[in-house]
Order: structure tokens, then sequence, then C-alpha cells
């Protein structure tokens, strides 16, 4: 979220600020999930599948910042414009980091529901194998 808000303050600075936008919409959108999970909306709002849409903010995030970075640092001389490129690279590096650790978690989360219907199936099967041989 620093680095967010630390590359939006370069583009505003810089003479062009045409990249102004991304890093603005990603430290908005940081600052809704720290506040979502702070108020723990999560939890209230089932039907949402929060570790996954944080997962694609980070995803998309890390690319956008990629690419915004590259053509700030290539295209243009302004010493804002550098730095700015400096933070998104930085940023690129966290938001990959975030995902990968936020992969890991939902990975983790769809492997135990996995074991939980196969488990559910298994006792099915059970109670099936056990009735067919009560009506024997």
């Amino acid at each position: 979220m620093g680095l967010s808000f630390i590359t939006f303050i370069c583009y505003v600075v810089s003479s062009a600020s045409a990249f102004l936008t991304v890093p603005l919409l990603e430290f908005l959108l940081a600052v809704y999930f720290l506040f979502a999970d702070a108020m723990q909306l999560n939890d209230k709002w089932q039907g949402l599948c929060w570790p996954m849409m944080d997962f694609l903010r980070c995803v998309t995030a890390a690319l956008i910042y990629f690419v915004i970075s590259i053509t700030a640092v290539a295209k243009y001389s302004d010493g804002a414009y550098k730095a700015a490129g400096v933070f998104g690279f930085f940023a690129t590096i966290v938001f990959a980091i975030d995902f990968y650790l936020i992969f890991n978690e939902v990975a983790k989360f769809l492997k135990q529901g996995d074991s939980g219907n196969e488990a559910t199936a298994h006792r099915t099967e059970e109670e099936n194998s056990n009735s067919d041989s009560d009506s024997d």
C-alpha cells in the first residue's frame, strides 16, 4: 500500500502524469481490502471468494506495475518518472511475493475442500454399502 502511494506521488510530481491512475487504483484497492479485513467483511459476505479476489488484484497489479515501470524508465527522462519506475519495480516484486503467498493459501484451502469432499463421498459410499448389507 505504501509503495503504491509513493509511486502515485512520483507520477503526480512528474511533468507528464499519464500513468498515475494505476498506482492510485492499486492504493485504493489495497485500502479497501485492508478495511474489509479489519471490519471482517469476509466473514459477513460468504458468497465472495475473498482470497481469490485478492489474488487476482495482486496478479494484475504486478503485471501492470511491471509494464508501466519499464515504460517510465525507458521512455521518459524526467527524474520523477525514473523514481516512479524504480518504486514500481519494487511494487512489482512486493505484489509478486504477495500473490505467491496468497496462491499458497488458496491452494491449501482448496486442498482442504477436496479432502472434505472425498471424506463425504467415502462416508456416503460406506452408508450405501452398510444399507445394502443390512437389507440382505
